[in-house]
């Protein structure tokens, strides 16, 4: 996998990860204290704890899951430190319990450089919903 060279190539390099469900990818995209919490709230932190939240979904009801990621927007906060939002779409496949159906999330991610490489610092993904129903919304 390559490295993540500038912030913005963050939701591609996540997307890349996610769609070959290469754990040994995903895990180098983060760095080594980095949190991360899920779709519904769930928060781990550092990398063994990143692979072992994602591993088993991709062994079982995202084996045939993918992701389409699209980059909003990059906020520089100081030196090395970056604030990105991209919009992800997951598509789950007919090994998913409920089916082929796609849910749409915003993520916020907070990346840092490291010798010249970027790696994610901090990771929250939050899933679209109709704040009365709650009832799924995709995006366009």
């Amino acid at each position: 996998m390559a490295k993540m060279q500038r912030p913005e190539d963050a939701p591609s390099a996540f997307q890349a990860a996610w769609n070959a469900h290469d754990m040994a990818a995903l895990a180098d995209l983060f760095d080594e204290g980095a949190t991360f919490v899920n779709r519904f709230g769930h928060y781990v932190q550092g990398i063994d704890e990143i692979v072992a939240l994602h591993a088993p979904i991709h062994e079982t009801i995202y084996r045939d899951s993918t992701l389409e990621n699209e980059l909003i927007d990059v906020a520089h906060i100081a030196d090395g430190a970056v604030v990105i939002h991209f919009w992800s779409r997951l598509s789950a496949g007919a090994a998913h319990p409920a089916g082929p159906h796609a849910v749409d999330t915003l993520i916020l991610a907070v990346l840092t450089r490291q010798n010249e490489i970027w790696r994610i610092r901090a990771l929250e993904n939050v899933t679209l919903t109709n704040p009365r129903t709650g009832e799924p919304i995709l995006r366009g």
